[in-house]
């Protein structure tokens, strides 16, 4: 290996361990910054210029990213996600009952609005309903991670990778929808009935009925009273931009900008400032796939990984299977959004719509499997630990493995059947 090769890869390797890990020894680096730091030395020491990394950036992607989280951020100062929370919540019954309500709550919520920032809004709320149910809070939070995952899977703007699959792949958003619809239900079926079975001592029938008292605003640090009639033009706007990702090609919009219009009118229409709007945008997470994006083409440049970007696939079944495989083991490794950046080239090579699906479902349900396998199952596991609530890594795995194996077998056959016609 030349010298660009051993600093690509050195650069690589220590990149990602602060990326898995949230950190890096002696250094006041977190996740974000950690592939920030990766990026810029990539182009510090020559493994790619400057010209290039910029080129690098997949703007689409960060553009739709920074719409929807303006769209989000006022959403949430006018207690949208409260709001549905509390009145959906409402109708539980039972603990069983409740688990399935968060359930499919936050797997629709986790479809249009971007899975992290449903995961950090809902965990307080339902941390704060199970202690008034004097409930454990675990079953229904792991309920809440599973769930906000399979469910990003029904949309393009469901997760980052999806998102970024949906732009690179040029797939429409109701035909990506049409596709990972059924799996999602199907996998959301899957996690209630899995976590009924671990937890079972807690969903026994018979389990007297729960009363939810409502929520106030102190109990979820909401800026304004919820209502309606509060947040009525800002819904509009939301589902106004909602429809254009279906209808964007008739119109001749892409997605990114169709988002990018919904938050500058959502900015000019809300009775929040758009000051206070912009602080709650989270800016490192536009920077984190930003960096990732120069490091993934800093590492094709140098040749480091030319095992993995000279894979070959054509659209059959055992192209299906080893796009699974792969998503299973490197999600893990890596994380599902480093990953799918990783083999866009080999992606983009074989030019095949079923396999662009089976790479969206396939590293979105292999992020159920561990804890660092997903964004989101890390946003709600350090959110319920500031709250008090411990998740450790054994009450996450024995039903993520369960879940992921079961979820992930079914939609590998699934898409099988497309890949064959």
């Amino acid at each position: 290996m030349n010298t660009i090769r051993i600093t690509a890869l050195i650069i690589f390797v220590i990149t990602y361990l602060g990326i898995i890990f949230n950190k890096l020894p002696f250094l006041n680096l977190d996740r974000k910054t950690v592939a920030f730091a990766g990026s810029v030395l990539m182009i510090v020491f020559g493994v790619i210029s400057f010209e290039d990394a910029i080129k690098s950036i997949d703007f689409n992607t960060i553009a739709l990213l920074l719409g929807m989280m303006i769209i989000i951020s006022v959403l949430q100062m006018e207690g949208f996600f409260s709001f549905i929370s509390q009145n959906a919540l409402s109708y539980a019954k039972s603990p069983s009952n409740l688990l399935t309500i968060i359930v499919f709550i936050t797997g629709f919520a986790s479809a249009f609005l971007v899975n992290d920032a449903v995961v950090l809004l809902f965990t307080p709320i339902i941390i704060n309903i199970c202690r008034k149910l004097s409930l454990n809070p675990v079953p229904f939070l792991l309920g809440e991670i599973f769930s906000s995952n399979a469910g990003s899977l029904m949309t393009i703007t469901g997760n980052p990778q999806n998102m970024i699959i949906g732009l690179s792949s040029d797939i429409s958003y109701a035909e990506f929808m049409l596709y990972m619809f059924p799996v999602a239900i199907v996998s959301m079926l899957i996690i209630i009935f899995v976590l009924k079975k671990t937890y079972k001592d807690l969903f026994v029938a018979g389990r007297d009925s729960l009363s939810i008292t409502p929520l106030s605003e102190n109990d979820n640090a909401l800026d304004e009273s919820f209502s309606l009639k509060n947040m009525r033009l800002s819904l509009i706007i939301f589902s106004l931009v909602t429809v254009g990702f279906f209808l964007g090609k008739l119109v001749h919009l892409s997605v990114p900008v169709i988002a990018l219009a919904g938050s500058v009118l959502i900015l000019m229409f809300s009775k929040h400032s758009s000051k206070d709007v912009l602080k709650r945008v989270d800016w490192s997470l536009l920077l984190f796939f930003a960096s990732l994006f120069i490091i993934v083409a800093a590492v094709k440049q140098s040749g480091v990984l030319n095992a993995i970007f000279n894979i070959s696939l054509q659209q059959n079944v055992t192209s299906v299977v080893i796009i699974f495989v792969l998503s299973l083991i490197l999600s893990q490794l890596l994380s599902n959004v480093p990953y799918t950046i990783l083999v866009l080239p080999v992606m983009k090579a074989a030019a095949s719509e079923v396999l662009w699906l089976t790479l969206a479902a396939s590293s979105t349900l292999a992020g159920n499997m561990t804890v660092i396998g997903a964004m989101a199952n890390l946003i709600v596991i350090e959110q319920a630990e500031k709250e008090g609530v411990k998740i450790t890594s054994g009450k996450f795995t024995r039903p993520a493995i369960v879940i992921t194996s079961v979820t992930c077998l079914i939609t590998a056959i699934y898409l099988s059947v497309f890949a064959i016609k």
